[in-house]
């Protein structure tokens, strides 16, 4: 995958989040937060560059790219964090203002004619038969019209995670699962399962709410 274009632009929007939580969340001074971010820099395109190109029409892209951003920081850590403590410091390093402003602009298209075919053409795709950084998916539309489920097969990120020695934080990030659908403001997340946790799948289930 190529620095240029989301890698670049991501790092841009969250470096500065993601170096402030590391004095709150894990009680980094700011000068060594400064510096685990430079390396954390280094670290990160060397993630993005030995990652594949993904297809035109994956929606996954941002999913992987914001799972390097997270690996770039924890393998520069100067001691390994509790799960705890990740998911606490990706829950904060993620949700600014313009992640939440992009769950709200989603909430407004939830479960629309857009949406709908945007899920039927990801399950169709099967992007994760090509590509092992990214994701197989169904579309299981609920049978009383409240909303529908995605039932994962296949995640990139528990590949990638696994790959660097950090597969045990990767519920630190399905956590983040929760926090988007609330800020999006329209659906009720549900979930039982996740590969992460040894599950047969990852289910992300989105209610309607008061449904």
């Amino acid at each position: 995958m190529k620095y240029a274009g989301m890698p670049f632009g991501m790092w841009l929007l969250f470096r500065r989040s993601f170096q402030g939580r590391l004095v709150d969340a894990f009680g980094i001074e700011p000068a060594l937060a400064k510096q685990i971010t430079m390396k954390a820099n280094s670290s990160y395109r060397e993630i993005i560059a030995k990652l594949p190109g993904f297809e035109k029409g994956d929606r996954f892209r941002m999913n992987i790219i914001s799972c390097a951003m997270l690996a770039g920081f924890l393998l520069n850590l100067p001691e390994r964090p509790a799960v705890e403590q990740v998911t606490r410091y990706y829950h904060d390093a993620m949700m600014i203002g313009p992640m939440r402003w992009f769950c709200r602009m989603s909430g407004r298209k939830k479960f629309g004619p857009g949406d709908i075919k945007g899920m039927k053409a990801t399950a169709a795709m099967r992007s994760a038969d090509r590509n092992p950084y990214s994701w197989n998916m169904e579309y299981l539309p609920y049978p009383d019209g409240s909303g529908y489920e995605a039932r994962f097969s296949h995640c990139g990120i528990c590949e990638l995670m696994r790959e660097l020695g950090l597969f045990e934080y990767v519920p630190a990030m399905c956590r983040l699962d929760y926090a988007m659908s609330d800020a999006g403001g329209v659906t009720d997340f549900v979930r039982e399962y996740t590969l992460a946790s040894g599950g047969p799948y990852c289910d992300c289930g989105y209610k309607r709410k008061g449904r």
